[in-house]
């Protein structure tokens, strides 16, 4: 049986208090549900692990049941393999190589988002903020953290369509979700 190496992305956890899952327990469910070489990286809700599934819809909605079932409230969950977490990173519109990991950050979508969604979007408005649209992703460079973007923000409000996930991680993050998952045997 092939396994696959994937990363969940768990949107809106352990925020002020909010929606707390702790990772050990997270690790656990993902291995009672019958996941492999399971691990967590920091507490914002990003966990990797192999699968013989092979279907991120799949495996999404299955991790949101199990949180759900155990934790008692809904998570939205994006679940993403190897090759397009690579691909995220390989097409980087942005020369992330000389920038800050909090510079720059990948909004991930459950699925595309139409670029006739952002054509009226008056991106000069935010200057020196930018952002390019990708493959089910959407890239921001924000010079002074996302803290602080105006343009983030903005994007928030504009970007995702009705029943679109969408879920961000800075650079250092996105990295190392590709390092973690190319770590995973295959």
């Amino acid at each position: 049986m092939t396994t696959k190496a994937y990363a969940a992305l768990l949107r809106g956890i352990n925020v002020s208090g909010h929606k707390k899952v702790p990772m050990a327990e997270l690790r656990a469910l993902l291995t009672e549900l019958g996941h492999g070489d399971v691990r967590t990286y920091l507490q914002s809700g990003n966990a990797v692990f192999t699968s013989a599934l092979g279907d991120e819809q799949a495996l999404a909605a299955q991790l949101e049941q199990a949180i759900e079932k155990h934790f008692g409230f809904g998570v939205d969950v994006l679940v993403r393999d190897h090759a397009y977490l690579k691909a995220v990173v390989d097409t980087c519109p942005f020369p992330a190589a000389s920038l800050e990991g909090k510079q720059l950050h990948v909004t991930y979508f459950s699925e595309p988002v139409a670029a006739s969604r952002l054509a009226s979007f008056d991106a000069a408005r935010y200057l020196p903020e930018e952002f390019r649209l990708g493959d089910r992703a959407l890239y921001l460079y924000a010079p002074d953290g996302l803290g602080r973007s105006k343009l983030a923000e903005a994007l928030t409000r504009s970007v995702p369509a009705n029943g679109v996930i969408a879920t961000s991680r800075n650079w250092n993050t996105v990295t190392k979700l590709v390092e973690l998952t190319q770590a995973q045997p295959a």
